[in-house]
This record gives C-alpha cells, sequence and structure tokens, in this order.
C-alpha cells in the first residue's frame, strides 16, 4: 500500500515544522539569550530568566520531539531505500543511523536539562531570591550553557545528516 501524496506531504511539514521549533529555540537560547543574559543580569535576576524561559521551551522541545518522532518513522518506512530495521547496506541507511543515534543523545540531553538540571536551577533560584549564597550558581549556568550548546551542536548534525541522506 502505497502512502498518498498529501499525508506524505502532511508528514514532512509536521516534521520540518518541529525541526524549525525545536533548532530554532535551541539556537535562539544558545546564541543569543544566554550569552547577552549573562552580560547584563545579576546572577538573581538571571536564574529567574532562566526558569522562565525554561518553562516555555520545555514544553516546545517535547512536544517538538513527539512529532519527529512519529513522522520521522513514517517518513522512513515509507522510503524506498529502507529495506528493514538496522539494515544498513547503503548510505541513506547509515546516515539515518548515524542520525537516529544522535537525535537520541540530544532526547538524552535534553532530557537531564529538563528533569535534572532545571530543578537545580529553580532551587538556586530560589535561594538567590531569599538572599542566600549560592555558591555553585556558576558551575550551574556554565553547565547549562554547555549542555545547550551541545543540543544545538547535535541538532546542526542531524541536519546535515538529513541532507545526506535526502541526496543518496
Amino acid at each position: 500500500m502505497t502512502t498518498p501524496s498529501w499525508a506524505l506531504s502532511l508528514i514532512y511539514w509536521l516534521h520540518m515544522l518541529a525541526t524549525v521549533v525545536w533548532i530554532g529555540g535551541l539556537s535562539t537560547l544558545a546564541i543569543l539569550v544566554l550569552p547577552a543574559a549573562r552580560q547584563t543580569l545579576e546572577i538573581s535576576s538571571y536564574a529567574g530568566l532562566l526558569h522562565k524561559i525554561r518553562r516555555q521551551l520545555d514544553w516546545l522541545g517535547w512536544l517538538s520531539l513527539i512529532v519527529l518522532v512519529g513522522t520521522g518513522l513514517f517518513q522512513m518506512s515509507a522510503n524506498p531505500n529502507y529495506q528493514g530495521f538496522l539494515a544498513i547496506s547503503n548510505r541513506w541507511g547509515m546516515a539515518i543511523l548515524l542520525k537516529h543515534l544522535l537525535f537520541l543523545g540530544m532526547a538524552g540531553v535534553s532530557a537531564y536539562l529538563t528533569w535534572g538540571l532545571l530543578p537545580n536551577l529553580q532551587r538556586l533560584a530560589l535561594r538567590l531570591s531569599q538572599g542566600q549564597d549560592a555558591t555553585d550558581s556558576q558551575r550551574l549556568f556554565r553547565q547549562e550553557a554547555t549542555l545547550v550548546r551541545t543540543n544545538l551542536i547535535l541538532g546542526v548534525l542531524i541536519l546535515a545528516l538529513t541532507a545526506i541522506a535526502r541526496a543518496a
């Protein structure tokens, strides 16, 4: 059974939209927001800003991740190069395998940011708002910036692998 062209077009569009939302959010955060905020805000204001931004971006990121998984699996199964699970017999298969491995890495980093680092940053913001000492603040901020940049780099590599797969 072949997939109707309108359905495949819708799936491609949703996949690209989710990619733009996820990579766009990461690049905006890594390239514009975090550096500017670190240079201009006091630590307590910076922690509060990060908390608010992460709350808004996290749900968009996880929604994008769900859409990417669903639409990506559909696209892969509809592709004539697809020969079965872990069947890597051509350039397309290798690019898709590497893309999925990097995607899993991105999802892992995102999970740690959401459920590991973000709660620590929220506690930090609370301590700072109460005038308490926060000696670990710079370490947490650097860790978040590093992980956001890592995810952005992984996202760019995934886009490159997508281009390689499409050209195969």
